[in-house]
């Protein structure tokens, strides 16, 4: 992120915590996301990987999300790492499954997470897939316990308009059934879905009962189409909303740069666009852009955390010290003038 650091970025460690939906459940408004973990772009040291998760514990974070997808195993293994040196009682864990691994066969090419380890992930959302996942998950992360698991990419984007009809059907008749079937047995302390796309989340949400949802990339400072029919959905069925990708894949954080990101690839002309005149008004009101794009995320009411991910620690202390920055409120009303925001979006008191 292009903003200055405060000189003491452990002034700001007293996170604020939010309820996560009907789970009881108090996280930390900024969550720990670990998919960079997995090598996600670039292969991480173990060593800073690692310090990184246990930077976010001492600043004040207390949910960790994680997957099996993230490095096929990797991000999950160096999280247990992390868990082990803390009170596991002081983190709220959250996994996914969907997806197992093979360890018989060679992952293939194609993949975003350039490390990692070498097996092969097996899209499997029925139930004995879905128990599966979680066994591993269990084994990977060297503990006896998960506090919250997510269905993962069930979304058009991962598999496609021809297969999405039957993942659907597939997830509540079997991942579903086997992550009630766990609430209910008191195993996990909440359930959910962890997706790109904010009509999934609805779907989901009148299809099953869930306590939570992970939503990436779907509601930032620079687009808010769940604003519609999800968010207001989440917050009349007490559905706690994590928001993940609140950067749009970087955009947001690098501002309109050239080899500027959005949806993990070179962002097209009209959202560099609409980021510059965004950039200005901030500019204008002396705020960093990734500053006003963390603070825009948290204003909506049934949002309780954003799940950021880092590679090292020095990102998540920009990230810590970003949400300790005052924002005024003449900002939005400036966006909002200049249709650059959704009329309608709320904004942080």
């Amino acid at each position: 992120m292009n903003q200055q650091q405060s000189s003491n970025p452990v002034a700001a460690s007293a996170l604020p915590r939010r309820r996560l939906g009907r789970t009881g459940l108090e996280v930390s408004i900024l969550g720990f996301g670990t998919a960079p973990l997995g090598d996600l772009f670039a292969r991480l040291d173990d060593a800073k990987a690692i310090a990184a998760a246990e930077r976010a514990f001492a600043l004040g974070v207390n949910l960790l999300d994680s997957s099996p997808l993230y490095g096929h195993g990797l991000a999950e293994h160096r999280c247990g790492t992390a868990l082990r040196r803390v009170a596991r009682d002081s983190v709220i864990l959250c996994t996914k499954v969907g997806r197992w691994m093979d360890p018989f066969h060679d992952r293939g090419d194609g993949s975003n997470f350039v490390g990692g380890q070498p097996h092969r992930a097996v899209v499997d959302y029925s139930y004995d897939g879905t128990m599966r996942s979680v066994e591993q998950s269990l084994l990977r992360l060297g503990t006896d316990r998960i506090d919250l698991l997510l269905i993962h990419d069930v979304d058009v984007w991962t598999h496609g308009r021809d297969a999405i009809e039957a993942r659907f059907r597939e997830a509540m008749e079997g991942a579903y059934v086997a992550l009630d079937k766990l609430r209910s047995e008191r195993v996990v302390k909440g359930i959910g879905i962890g997706v790109n796309e904010a009509e999934m989340c609805v779907r989901f949400a009148k299809a099953g009962t869930f306590d939570t949802m992970l939503l990436a990339g779907r509601y930032s400072l620079l687009e808010q189409p769940a604003l519609a029919e999800f968010l207001p959905l989440a917050e009349a069925q007490g559905i706690g909303v994590m928001l993940g990708g609140v950067f749009n894949s970087g955009i947001l954080a690098t501002g309109a740069v050239s080899g500027a990101k959005y949806n993990y690839k070179d962002a097209p002309l009209d959202m560099m666009q609409k980021v510059a005149a965004i950039e200005r008004v901030c500019r204008a009101h002396g705020v960093a852009l990734p500053t006003a794009a963390l603070h825009f995320a948290l204003g909506h009411p049934a949002v309780a955390s954003l799940v950021l991910g880092a590679q090292a620690p020095e990102e998540v202390e920009r990230n810590v010290v970003a949400l300790s920055t005052p924002v005024p409120s003449a900002l939005w009303r400036d966006l909002k003038a200049e249709r650059l925001l959704d009329a309608n979006a709320p904004v942080p008191a």
